[in-house]
């Protein structure tokens, strides 16, 4: 995953060059976020070698624009990000989440997004579980495993991974298809073949 955070609140693209130089490098599913708002964007990203694109804050302002982009790139091409916080008993969805001037809590539940998404065409979620995300304490496991009774597209899990048990966990407790992480992986404080060989030894289904 790659993401542009300010794109979208600075109302523009991710940087094109960007998306060649990483796709160049890589021999792995490639999925790009950032101000992506039409059809013409989505597809001169996916030319310069993504696989995948993600759309967020543009796609609450315009949801018309995942049924778009489904029709003319195929759902399994359209993952649809959604920055949601725990109010109470309850989960809400906020956008332009990369700008902490801009950030706004929208009138959308995210469950009631999340099965409107699918309905448009939405082929994969990325839930970033805001109140999690950066503390490391761990996955949201209850705001996780009810959005994935939901869905009937993969689920990626995002925000809180702090330790190898967290993903474990996440794919153990909530049926997750996949689980994002960030700063441990950029820090060094988990490597990815360490984390694989562990979920393998854990009995967790993962490509060594």
């Amino acid at each position: 995953m790659f993401y542009d955070i300010t794109a979208s609140p600075d109302g523009r693209t991710v940087n094109r060059n960007w998306v060649s130089n990483v796709a160049a490098l890589l021999d792995i599913p490639f999925c790009v976020a950032g101000g992506i708002r039409t059809v013409a964007d989505a597809e001169d990203i996916l030319r310069k070698g993504a696989d995948k694109i993600s759309i967020n804050s543009p796609a609450l302002e315009n949801p018309g624009l995942i049924a778009d982009l489904a029709k003319r790139f195929g759902s399994q091409c359209v993952v649809l990000g959604v920055d949601s916080h725990s109010m109470g008993s309850s989960w809400h969805v906020y956008q332009n989440t990369g700008d902490a001037k801009r950030i706004s809590r929208t009138s959308r539940s995210t469950t009631e997004w999340i099965t409107e998404a699918q309905n448009l065409g939405a082929g994969e979620i990325v839930l970033n579980c805001m109140n999690q995300d950066g503390v490391r304490n761990g996955y949201d496991i209850e705001q996780l495993a009810a959005i994935q009774e939901r869905c009937h597209v993969p689920l990626v899990a995002s925000g809180g991974a702090g330790t190898m048990q967290d993903f474990a966990s996440v794919f153990r407790e909530t049926g997750a298809s996949g689980a994002l992480a960030a700063s441990v992986f950029h820090s060094g404080d988990i490597t990815i073949p360490d984390l694989k060989h562990y979920l393998h030894d854990a009995n967790i289904e993962v490509r060594l």
